[in-house]
């Protein structure tokens, strides 16, 4: 223990060291970025170098359009950046410093008499063009008239410096911490670039041991951005970094070649990290170097060591910072899905907080508890109905106070037991009815009145009844649209699993066999809910996706996959886009047949298919009552109605409810649809029948014959519509036939039409659902010697196993 105890404090202490060296480094940096940020000290370097900033020998438009921009960006910096850029150029010479202060001056005073107008950042590019010609030609006039060239030169400074201002409004924004820039876009980095050029020509001049100072820093801006953002931004930042010091020093017009083809070569190294690009610039030296001569030589290669050794020593969390506002890093795309993550979360949130709001609503509208009445409400409803009566009978009466003062509890016993009788079958009790006469003068007069008020009553609890029905209803609705929400809030939040496994073995499969995949993203591997897109180069594609790559996928997820879309290039070689998902265990061949009523042309009867989301498959078949354009009319709503309601994933039962209050408050004619419903499951071939006012259905399977039925009235007759759900196991090779009561009950001269039908299914010897609907519906027709006296429709389906074309290839299994 007593050992023990000196290393254990030593560990503390080594602890306590290091994170008191953690602290003071993290005080450090945000000490020196407030230094440069916050007191400004990065606008007065940048204006001291721009200040020596000099072009052409004599042209110099930086200065100016830098001024112009900290005016318009950053006003309380304008005095400090002009004494920084004054200083610069004091060090470069007297002359030139003359020339700055001039034009400094003129366009402070010019810009101030114009602060007040409006379109500034029009105006300034035209206040630094006139404060640099102003100024500019006071000096050329102070040694005499001006020749043709210095009329060109004055020009052309103008002119420039008004371009600078309005590239540096773009770059120098970028570098201010009072301005969230999440991304940048290439004109804004190709911007950013001439400003960092610009500030290195300040530096032209300046030398170490023979290396200039201003090639070694271009050097090494282009390593930095050629290891950030590739070849592309590499070799820009070459281009533009050489042209604008070539423009300083004629001399350095070669380097504009050995920065932009380092720049280039050391993004395509940047695979290498760090030593790949600086591999790169010393290439671009040697290979540049090799045109000029050997005096220079020796100097290049200092300045690109020195330019890699300071490469080499710049901090990975700067380089991380400067990646994530370039388009196309990994850095970026992180960053940009944080972003989408925080969208992502916000939006489910509030989904989630409409589901709540959905719920409690649907909370608020349940009353199903108050449906059955307690006792206390019961007696609460008689005490109303017997204040009622008296009111009309015993307020005139002059035994009033002996029955309700001195016989109270007997007299309202008596009606209370006769309003119970009135509330069952309407009949008074003998006994009860005796006992009242003997008990009131006036008993024949207070039954009239009750039976009277007892009419009202019923109706006031139907009405009360059909209010709490029609809130059930809303309820009902409400929890519907709650779950959906709940639901897509939760597809929302759905993470992108990481599936490195199933990765290789897709990826080293496919190589096995010659297809290279571009890229391969994995969404979902869930069982019956398979999400993959990849992208490959076919030379001649001949439907490999669903030859190849299917069959492929199918073994190693051990899940039936198939191709869910694919865009193929019409060139060879070219990318194409292949998306797969899971094919359903179980796919449904319909067929339907109908004729309308006397042989015309609209018919009563509609039907339709609906493919459903989450792997289900709907039929329905809607008879509006009668014939003709309006049941045409009434069951095409209903069923338009019913797949609009589906498709949004409401359960099948509160759809039905829904379009059956929608169809009996629509309007105050009577409307009403049967409507038969059958969803089945693709998954496991489950079906659900919900059949409100419709014919039986039948299942035959082999010689079997199962009949589903169930009674219901049809949807549009009274609010509360009663929704039976029969749930059935389908097997492969089933049938389903679905009929309207044209079909079913069409026979003529058939006592018992169930036998019949459930004869001439077993007769039949196809098993083509069209062929099954065509004969099922000439049979009933015949046996009317070819009169058509209803509407009639038959719907029949056939459920079969999915059986792919393509077997699944176990290539991954034998490679391993």
């Amino acid at each position: 223990m007593m050992e023990t105890l000196p290393k254990a404090n030593a560990r503390e202490f080594g602890m306590e060291k290091i994170d008191q060296a953690g602290k003071f480094k993290k005080k450090l940096g945000v000490n020196i970025k407030a230094l440069l940020y916050e007191k400004g000290l990065l606008f007065l370097i940048v204006g001291f170098l721009l200040g020596r900033a000099i072009i052409l020998t004599d042209v110099s438009p930086f200065s100016v359009a830098f001024i112009a921009t900290i005016w318009f960006v950053q006003r309380e910096m304008t005095f400090k950046t002009m004494v920084a850029i004054l200083l610069g150029a004091l060090t470069y010479s007297v002359t030139h410093s003359i020339f700055i202060l001039l034009s400094i001056t003129v366009f402070i005073f010019i810009a101030a008499l114009f602060k007040n107008k409006r379109n500034q950042q029009v105006l300034i590019p035209i206040f630094v063009f006139l404060s640099m010609a102003l100024a500019r030609l006071g000096i050329y006039s102070f040694h005499g008239p001006l020749s043709s060239y210095e009329w060109m030169l004055m020009v052309v400074e103008g002119v420039l410096g008004s371009v600078l201002v309005l590239i540096f409004m773009q770059s120098i924004p970028l570098i201010s911490p009072k301005r969230y820039k999440p991304t940048l876009k290439n004109e804004e980095i190709v911007c950013m670039i001439i400003l960092i050029a610009s500030i290195l020509t300040g530096t032209i001049g300046w030398d170490f041991y023979g290396a200039s100072v201003e090639q070694t820093l271009s050097r090494y801006f282009v390593l930095l951005f050629a290891f950030v953002g590739g070849a592309s931004i590499g070799s820009t930042v070459g281009v533009v970094a050489g042209l604008i010091l070539s423009l300083a020093n004629v001399a350095n017009l070669y380097q504009m070649s050995l920065l932009a083809f380092s720049g280039l070569l050391g993004g395509l190294l940047k695979e290498g990290r760090k030593v790949g690009v600086g591999v790169g610039l010393l290439v671009g030296t040697f290979l540049i170097g090799i045109y000029g001569s050997s005096d220079n030589l020796i100097p290049s290669i200092i300045e690109s060591s020195v330019a890699i050794l300071l490469f080499f020593l710049t901090p990975a969390a700067w380089i991380l910072q400067i990646s994530r506002y370039i388009p196309g890093t990994e850095e970026y795309k992180n960053e940009q899905d944080r972003y989408l993550q925080k969208i992502r979360n916000v939006t489910a949130k509030r989904v989630e907080q409409f589901s709540d709001v959905f719920g409690a609503l649907a909370k608020s509208f349940d009353t199903m508890d108050s449906v059955s009445l307690d006792e206390s409400e019961k007696r609460k409803e008689t005490d109303y109905f017997l204040s009622q009566v008296t009111e009309r009978s015993c307020q005139t009466c002059f035994m009033k106070d002996r029955c309700w003062q001195k016989e109270f509890d007997s007299t309202y016993s008596l009606m209370a037991d006769m309003k119970e009788d009135m509330e069952g079958e309407g009949l008074l009790n003998i006994k009860t009815l005796r006992e009242f006469e003997n008990h009131c003068v006036k008993s024949k007069k207070v039954v009239e009145i009750m039976k009277e008020e007892m009419t009202l009553f019923d109706a006031n609890r139907k009405l009360k009844q059909q209010v709490l029905e029609s809130k059930r209803l809303v309820a009902d609705q409400l929890q519907g649209v709650s779950e959906v929400m709940e639901d897509f809030a939760k597809e929302i939040l759905k993470e992108r699993q990481n599936h490195e496994l199933q990765e290789n073995q897709i990826i080293e499969s496919l190589k096995h066999i010659g297809i290279e995949i571009e890229k391969l993203d994995i969404f979902s591997l869930e069982k019956g809910n398979v999400d993959i897109e990849l992208t490959a180069s076919f030379y001649n594609y001949h439907g490999e996706g669903a030859k190849l790559i299917a069959p492929i996928l199918s073994d190693i997820l051990n899940e039936m996959v198939v191709v869910k879309q694919e865009e193929i290039s019409p060139f060879p070689n070219g990318t194409s886009y292949l998306a797969f998902s899971s094919a359903k265990e179980f796919i449904v061949v319909t067929g339907a047949a109908n004729a309308a009523k006397g042989g015309g042309i609209i018919s009563g009867d509609s039907y339709t298919t609906i493919e459903l989301g989450a792997g289900k498959y709907a039929m329905a078949i809607s008879d509006g009552m009668g014939n003709g354009k309006r049941a045409r009319e009434e069951s095409m709503e209903t069923l338009r109605l019913l797949q609009q309601i589906l498709q949004t994933g409401i359960p099948e039962k509160v759809a039905i409810k829904s379009i059956n209050s929608i169809l009996s408050l629509r309007t105050t004619d009577e409307m009403f649809a049967t409507l038969d419903l059958a969803v089945i499951d693709l998954h496991d071939a489950f079906v659900q029948f919900l059949k409100t006012g419709s014919t039986p259905s039948f299942i035959k399977r082999g010689d079997n014959i199962l009949k589903i039925e169930a009674s219901n009235l049809p949807i549009g007759i009274i609010q509360d519509v009663d929704v039976e759900i029969v749930s059935e196991q389908l097997l492969s090779e089933d049938l389903l036939i679905m009929m309207s009561d044209g079909i079913f009950d069409g026979p003529m001269h058939v006592e018992n039409t169930d036998l019949w039908m459930k004869r001439k299914l077993r007769e039949m010897t196809t098993t083509d659902p069209q062929e099954i609907a065509d004969i099922l519906l000439e049979e009933v027709i015949r046996t009317k010697s070819g009169e058509i006296d209803d509407d009639m429709t038959v719907v029949v389906a056939k459920v079969q196993k999915n059986k792919p074309k393509w077997a699944s290839i176990p290539l991954y299994g034998k490679n391993a």
